[in-house]
C-alpha cells in the first residue's frame, strides 16, 4: 500500500480531504493531509504566503518519512505539488492532479487560468481581490456554483464557512522546475467533467500538454472529495496500485 500526501487548493485546508481519509486508510494506505501556509488552521502572515513557502511546506512533510509519497494536488495544489516535486524528486513516487492546475516551467496558475480554455471559470468571474499584499476571497453564493455545484445543500453548508481568504502570491508566481526531474515521475490526472472552476476544456489542454500515465474521468464538480467521494477513492486506489 502507498503513502499518500494530500495538498489542498485555494481557500481550503487539510479539512478538504476529510471524507476520503477513512476509506483510503481502510484500504491500507497511509494518508497525510497538510495545511499550506495561510490555509486551514495555519496562521502564517499574508506576506509570508508564497509559492516557495507552500512548496517548502510540502517538502518538509515529504522529508518527514523515508518512504517516497504519492503526492496529490487539488486545484491550486497542483501548482504547489509540481514545484515541490521538482525541488525534491527523490521523495515523490507519483504525482496525482485532482481537478488541478498542471503548469509547465515558467507558467503560473494565472497564466493557465487566462488561457482561452479557461474563459468559463466561475472563480475568476466572482473572486474579490483586496489589500496589500493582495488577498482573494470567494463569496459564499459564488462558491456554491463555482466549486460545489454538484454537492448537496448540506455539503455546501458545511464546507463554505470553512473556506478562508487566499493570499494571491501563489497564483501569480511562475513555477521554476527541472523538466527532466519531473519527466521521471509518473503522473496521473483525475478529470472533473462538470467543473465550473477549472473548465473541462482547460483540463483537457493541460493533459494534452503534460501527458499522464492514467486519466480517470469523474462526472462531477470541482469538489469530488464531497460530490463523488466513493468514485474519487476508487480512482486514487487504482492510481496508487501502480
Amino acid at each position: 500500500m502507498a503513502r499518500l500526501v494530500f495538498v489542498h487548493g485555494a481557500f481550503g485546508g487539510a479539512w478538504s480531504w476529510e471524507p476520503i481519509v477513512g476509506p483510503l486508510e481502510a484500504a491500507g494506505h497511509t494518508v497525510e493531509a497538510i495545511d499550506l501556509p495561510g490555509g486551514g488552521d495555519d496562521r502564517t502572515p499574508v506576506e509570508d504566503v508564497t509559492l516557495a513557502s507552500c512548496a517548502e511546506r510540502v517538502c518538509d512533510r515529504l522529508r518527514s518519512r523515508d518512504e517516497p509519497a504519492v503526492l496529490v494536488g487539488y486545484s491550486m495544489g497542483g501548482v504547489v505539488v509540481t514545484q515541490a516535486a521538482s525541488n525534491l524528486p527523490e521523495k515523490v513516487a507519483q504525482l496525482v492532479f485532482v481537478a488541478a492546475f498542471m503548469p509547465g516551467n515558467g507558467q503560473s496558475l494565472l497564466d493557465l487560468a487566462h488561457l482561452p480554455e479557461g474563459a468559463d471559470d466561475m472563480v475568476q468571474a466572482n473572486v474579490v481581490v483586496e489589500g496589500e499584499p493582495p488577498v482573494a476571497t470567494l463569496p459564499g453564493e459564488a462558491a456554491a456554483e463555482a466549486v460545489f455545484n454538484c454537492c448537496t445543500p448540506e455539503q455546501r453548508a458545511a464546507s463554505i464557512p470553512r473556506m478562508r481568504p487566499q493570499p494571491v502570491a501563489p497564483f501569480a508566481t511562475p513555477i521554476e522546475v527541472d523538466d527532466a526531474a519531473l519527466a521521471a515521475i509518473p503522473r496521473s490526472y483525475v478529470f472533473t467533467a462538470r467543473d465550473h472552476s477549472i473548465p473541462p476544456a482547460l483540463q483537457r489542454r493541460m493533459i494534452a500538454e503534460h501527458p499522464c500515465r492514467t486519466v480517470i474521468e469523474l462526472d462531477t464538480d470541482h469538489a469530488p472529495y464531497l460530490s463523488a467521494t466513493d468514485e474519487l477513492v476508487a480512482a486514487l486506489n487504482e492510481i496508487a496500485a501502480f
